[in-house]
Formats: structure tokens, C-alpha cells, sequence
């Protein structure tokens, strides 16, 4: 029988699965595996983390030094520009991820929070784009999206982190959204649910419409007839989490599990099944999205998507390392990479 740390393929593990066995943010196991001085953890933790980490063979490596030639820069300094990063832990995370892989190489990451203001932006670049130790960019935002490119990174080695260009030129790194919505539905649909709500954000964004987007491809592959009564719009807030829960227990048929799409708006959800006296999960099945720090302290633990910031950030720098070692006959063709966000099995899904 596999171990609980156990993984299902052969590939490197990774800091997401270490955090995902040891039941601890991405951040935590990032303190912990770097050391990171005047981090607030217990010694059980830390422990934890080693532990599970070891039985994983996850390694932080450091490649040595790679000298230039002489007279020649050498070149070690990653650009990371992001339009927000305070109001959310996520794009901290992504930063996490983008300076382990470029520590691992020699490299070293400036940041620069522009809050989407042009002129902070170009300013950013500019200093970036004059330093002569600059390797590349990654371009990164907090929401998933289109994005143009400043004119600034023409012929500056760039990758796009949590976005994708109009041009379709440049190489992005994204989570997986459509893959996890399709998991989180079909993890409900195994437990033997089929009238299954599900409370979506806003749906201009592309994490809620690919979120619904696996939502629907999952019901379908089920053989389960889609029911629009059963779909309800938030904002990605608990308070609409509360109420969309409250509108669909309504129903004449209401459902047997709900899947919000991120985590708050499953705490919305589990305070109004809390209020109409349904447990979950015996009454109520109820998966988030997201894996946010409060999700592994509810009542009981909710079961979860884990956006995969810190393997996203991981992922873009090893790209742009990638693009930049490569001659110019043989850099890699653009391509997209979807970064798998993986279930988090709790306590609000009955076990199968």
C-alpha cells in the first residue's frame, strides 16, 4: 500500500506536493526548506515539513557559480514585475517559487509592484532594462488574464506569469483552471453526488469561467444532465458564498454537494449549511478552491483545489533560464504551460 506522501508518477517532487502532505501552506514549507531566518514556526512544524519533505527526496540544490568569460558581464539579475501583490497571498507565493529556482541558478530576483500604473510600470522597466547584470523579465499579474505587453520588453527576454499576450509571441506560465474546476467536480461526482451546486466568481475572469468551464465538461462526462437552477454567481467573498448557499438550499431539489470556486466563498457556504442545520459532509458535500490558509482550520476542514502559485513562479524563471541559455536557432517555441492544481482531500467530502 502507498505511503500517505506517496506520489502517483515518477516525476520530482515538488514543494507543492510537500506542502500538500505535510498539511502546510507553500509559504511554510518554503521557510522551512530555505531556512529562512526569524520565520515564526514551531519546532513541530519545521519538523513536519523535514520529515515529509526527506520521505518525498525532495532536494533544494544550488548549482555552483557559473563564471563568464572574461571581460564579459556576467548576467544574473531576474526582473519580476507584478501589478499587485497586497491583497492577496498568492502572488507572494508565485514570488516565493520565482527566487528558489533562481537561487537554485545563481540568480538573484528584484521585484517591482507597479499596481497596474503605466508610468510606475515604465519605470520599473526602465531601471530593469539599464541594469547590466539584467538575464530577463517575468511579467506577472495577480488575476489571470489577457494582457498587452509594454513595448519597453521588445527583444528583452520575457515570460508572462498568471497571463498570456494578445501577440501570443511570448511564453506564459498559468494554472491549470479548467483541469481543476473538471477535478473538483468529479471528485464530488465519485463520493456519488449528482445534484451538484456550484457557486461561481465574478464571471468576467478567467479563473471563474474556466472554473464553470470544468464544472460543465465534468457533468458531461458523467452523463449527468447540466441544470442551470443549480449554478449560482458570487463575488468570490463568503458574504455571496452565504447567500448563493441559502439560494440553492431553497431549491425543490436542492443539491447534495456544492463546489465553490475559491475558498471564501466555501466559508460563506459551510456558515450557511451551519445555519440551516445540514452537516457537511453527511448532508452536504462541500469542495473550495485555492487552498488558502484558513481552509485547513474550518469545521470541519475543507476540502480544496491548490492554486499552484508556487510551482508557477518556479516554472517561469526555469523558462526564462531555458530561453535565455538556448542559441538563438534553437530557442523553444512559445508555448503555454498549465501548471496542474491538485486536490487537497479534508474532511468536508466523505472519504471514498
Amino acid at each position: 500500500m502507498p505511503s500517505r506522501t506517496s506520489r502517483p508518477d515518477d516525476r520530482r517532487p515538488t514543494m507543492t506536493d510537500v506542502a500538500k502532505a505535510a498539511g502546510v501552506s507553500q509559504s511554510t514549507v518554503s521557510m522551512v526548506l530555505n531556512n529562512m531566518a526569524g520565520a515564526r514556526l514551531s519546532a513541530t512544524t519545521r519538523a513536519k515539513v523535514m520529515s515529509v519533505a526527506l520521505e518525498l527526496g525532495y532536494r533544494l540544490p544550488r548549482r555552483a557559480p557559473i563564471e563568464p568569460a572574461p571581460g564579459v558581464q556576467r548576467r544574473n539579475l531576474i526582473g519580476y514585475l507584478v501589478d499587485e501583490i497586497s491583497t492577496s497571498p498568492q502572488p507572494v507565493i508565485s514570488v516565493d517559487g520565482a527566487r528558489d529556482a533562481a537561487w537554485e541558478n545563481d540568480c538573484v530576483v528584484a521585484v517591482a509592484v507597479t499596481r497596474g500604473n503605466v508610468e510606475q510600470e515604465a519605470a520599473a522597466i526602465a531601471a530593469l532594462v539599464s541594469h547590466p547584470a539584467l538575464l530577463g523579465i517575468v511579467y506577472s499579474t495577480i488575476f489571470t488574464r489577457e494582457c498587452k505587453v509594454p513595448e519597453a520588453l521588445q527583444g528583452v527576454p520575457t515570460v508572462l506569469l498568471n497571463c498570456h499576450d494578445e501577440s501570443q509571441k511570448l511564453h506564459a506560465v498559468v494554472p491549470a483552471e479548467v483541469a481543476g474546476g473538471h477535478a473538483a467536480t468529479e471528485r464530488l461526482i465519485a463520493a456519488g453526488h449528482q445534484r451538484i451546486g456550484f457557486i461561481n466568481g465574478e464571471p468576467w475572469m478567467e479563473a471563474a469561467a474556466d472554473r464553470y468551464k470544468g464544472y460543465r465538461r465534468a457533468l458531461a462526462t458523467a452523463d449527468i444532465a447540466f441544470d442551470p437552477a443549480l449554478v449560482q454567481e458570487g463575488d468570490w467573498m463568503s458574504g455571496t458564498g452565504y447567500e448563493c448557499t441559502l439560494a440553492l438550499m431553497k431549491l425543490a431539489r436542492p443539491p447534495t454537494a456544492i463546489f465553490a470556486a475559491n475558498d471564501l466563498m466555501a466559508l460563506g457556504a459551510l456558515e450557511a449549511l451551519r445555519t440551516l442545520g445540514r452537516r457537511v459532509p453527511d448532508d452536504v458535500a462541500l469542495i473550495g478552491y485555492d487552498d488558502q490558509e484558513i481552509s485547513r482550520h474550518t469545521r470541519p476542514p475543507l476540502t480544496t483545489m491548490l492554486l499552484p502559485n508556487y510551482e508557477m513562479g518556479r516554472a517561469a524563471v526555469e523558462k526564462l533560464l531555458a530561453i535565455t541559455a538556448a542559441a538563438p536557432a534553437a530557442a523553444p517555441r512559445r508555448q503555454v504551460l498549465k501548471i496542474e492544481c491538485p486536490l487537497v482531500e479534508r474532511e468536508s467530502v466523505q472519504r471514498r
